[in-house]
């Protein structure tokens, strides 16, 4: 792995499901993404990041692997793939999968033929085994129930973290591991760039899997025992050595920032970067369902910490949205362009790579689900299970269906998604947000994204410079500056729907104002969801 190129790089994620659907069946497929490169490449992105298009049951829309050296037929032939790859190439851009192995399909073959290469444990003692209350420890699933389904045949439970149809892989079992590293060895041979992995921090388990309070038992999986052990593991045997440039980003619940350093610590050869969850985590209590307002000075602070604690060793990877949040212009913002706009801007003048996740660049909102029969995601229809018509409210804002709606192409039926029926309906809204109109408008979020990720491109200071956060108790004003090598950028972003009074330098208003959201005015005085960057 040569240099940090990453550094510079703004990546986008793409739903396959949702983005671009090219023979009518209403589901996104790879000729579909391949067809609308030269968008992706106008908006200036270095890398695509897949989510996961192999094989699958598609009990969780993906997630659940029944063959890792495959495609769905749903999203075409590795052929297809081949070629889309090359176009990514083409382009200067790269390409790195989804890779998901703390977990398998209950259809992949291993889970029958190689049973040691999962968690089988034997009821509680005293128990009758499939009863309730007999499961081996008191560990709940996150997708609702029990972490362990009772498996008649062998009198045995296996471990699911997630779905019931997604075993739990035992990575304590070292062919477990070859198995995976001869994998990804096979897709970067193919061509990939690299991975990012899904909730890697949860492979390494305490072998003993004793219960947890409450049925909480992540103090027991989350960047459990060998967790640095098995990553630097994978590093040697995947990636140490090749010549091309590659990424790797970890997505890791639950995981500190002194944990962070680790992991991301160039010298000990495990990630580049991780996903961290602290900032998406402020506008809830204890359940994601449990919906608080936005604290906006608690987010400051969250993200400074993440800031400050990187700053020297390892690297941020930055997000409001990706395939599993709702979004952020309706979570933290008001709908708006102008917020949208604002949001962009603050996220991508930190220091780390950002992640744009798709329609994020067009402002897409959350969607108008009116009963649970518009939702299709598994985490919100097992919730309405258990609580009832009194879940919808918070289904609405923060399922993870709202992020999966088709992308919105243009104003025809679907939003130009598909010439079918697609698997997820559109937002209706997609005739006032979509990609042709934005194209075409100078003003619009796209183009303010397009600038966004030049300024990453063409300004040293983004990409290495310090990061210093000011006024931090303001509960409207997000303002920091960066610093590099004799220069300094000022980004100042009033997230809120009243006009606010920036308490900075007055001086600054001399500087030169590399981008705006809106019409210069040189006052101190933010507009609502006004963002603007200076330099001098």
């Amino acid at each position: 792995m040569t240099g940090s190129w990453w550094k510079s790089a703004v990546v986008y994620q793409i739903y396959p499901r949702s983005f671009s659907d090219s023979d009518g069946d209403g589901v996104g497929d790879l000729r579909g993404i391949e067809e609308r490169l030269d968008y992706l490449s106008a908006l200036g992105v270095d890398v695509l990041w897949l989510s996961p298009v192999y094989p699958s049951p598609q009990d969780d829309a993906g997630y659940d692997i029944s063959d890792y050296q495959d495609i769905d037929p749903v999203f075409g032939t590795l052929d297809d793939f081949d070629r889309l790859l090359a176009g990514v190439h083409a382009r200067g851009m790269k390409l790195i999968m989804d890779l998901v192995v703390n977990h398998t399909s209950d259809e992949h073959p291993w889970f029958r033929a190689k049973r040691d290469w999962y968690w089988w444990r034997p009821a509680r003692p005293g128990m009758t085994p499939g009863t309730p209350g007999a499961e081996p420890t008191n560990w709940r699933s996150f997708f609702s129930g029990p972490a362990w389904e009772y498996d008649e045949e062998s009198g045995e439970y296996y471990l699911h973290l997630f779905s019931r149809k997604q075993p739990d892989l035992n990575w304590e079992n070292p062919e477990v591991r070859q198995a995976i590293y001869a994998m990804m060895r096979w897709w970067l041979d193919r061509g990939v760039d690299g991975f990012r992995m899904d909730v890697i921090n949860m492979i390494s388990k305490d072998p003993a899997l004793p219960d947890g309070p409450g049925g909480d038992g992540s103090a027991f999986y989350l960047c459990g025992p060998r967790i640095h052990e098995f990553l630097q593991e994978m590093h040697r045997e995947v990636f140490a050595g090749r010549e091309r440039e590659l990424l790797t980003v970890g997505e890791m619940p639950g995981v500190t920032v002194d944990q962070a350093v680790l992991f991301t610590d160039p010298a000990r050869g495990e990630v580049d970067m991780v996903f961290q969850f602290e900032h998406v985590n402020i506008d809830h209590g204890p359940s994601k369902w449990d919906i608080k307002p936005l604290d906006l000075v608690a987010l400051k602070a969250t993200m400074n910490r993440w800031q400050a604690g990187l700053a020297s060793v390892g690297w941020n990877s930055l997000y409001w949205n990706n395939h599993d949040q709702p979004r952020v212009v309706s979570r933290y913002g008001d709908g708006s362009p102008l917020a949208a706009k604002a949001l962009g801007t603050v996220l991508h003048l930190h220091r780390g790579t950002p992640y744009i996740y798709q329609g994020e660049e067009l402002g897409m909102t959350n969607a108008p689900f009116e009963t649970i029969a518009d939702f299709r995601d598994i985490e919100s229809i097992n919730h309405y299970a258990e609580a009832g018509p009194s879940a919808l409210p918070a289904l609405r804002a923060r399922g993870r269906d709202n992020a999966r709606t088709p992308m919105q192409w243009d104003a025809s039926p679907h939003a130009g998604f598909t010439t079918g029926t697609p698997w997820i309906a559109a937002n209706p809204n997609h005739k006032e947000i979509n990609a042709a109109d934005a194209v075409s408008d100078p003003d619009s979020v796209f183009h303010h994204y397009r600038r966004l990720i030049d300024l990453r491109h063409t300004e040293p200071c983004v990409v290495h410079g310090d990061f210093t956060l000011l006024l931090p108790d303001d509960p409207s004003v997000y303002a920091f500056t960066r610093s590099y090598e004799g220069t300094e950028l000022l980004v100042l972003a009033n997230l809120s729907a009243e006009p606010a009074q920036a308490a900075i330098d007055p001086a600054w208003l001399d500087a030169e104002l590399v981008l705006a959201t809106l019409p210069d005015e040189r006052s101190t005085t933010l507009r609502p969801w006004e963002a603007r960057v200076y330099r001098r």
